[in-house]
């Protein structure tokens, strides 16, 4: 089950990145709302995968997360942080919504703004 809820996750959260976000060259995004988040303290995700390793690592980093990985015990410890709020321009409230809840399962305070 939450195997197929990380699956999930991460085909989402890919899906949702703003054009300027993934480098496509664009720097403007029209944005109907703001996500706001901050994760202040270290945390870690066990994971198992090594494509949703390297999606969720990438996503962090996009996201403007320091992001560390450690190998032990065959899997893959993810640690990540992101000390300074930061804020994510989206283009709707579903959107918003969705990264919003995204960003709390990963234990960020997180909000959006209109």
């Amino acid at each position: 089950m939450h195997r197929l809820f990380a699956a999930v996750l991460i085909a989402v959260s890919a899906s949702f990145l703003p054009a300027d976000l993934l480098g496509s060259g664009s720097n403007t995004v029209a944005a109907a709302e703001v996500v706001h988040y901050q994760c202040k303290e270290w945390k870690a995700k066990h994971i198992h995968d090594t494509k949703k390793i390297e999606t969720i690592a990438a996503t962090l980093k996009k996201l403007g997360c320091e992001v560390k990985q450690e190998k032990h015990n065959g899997h893959v410890d993810l640690k990540y942080r992101c000390p300074k709020e930061r804020s994510l321009p989206v283009k709707s409230h579903d959107e918003a919504v969705k990264w919003e809840k995204w960003l709390k399962e990963f234990g960020f305070k997180a909000y959006h703004t209109h």
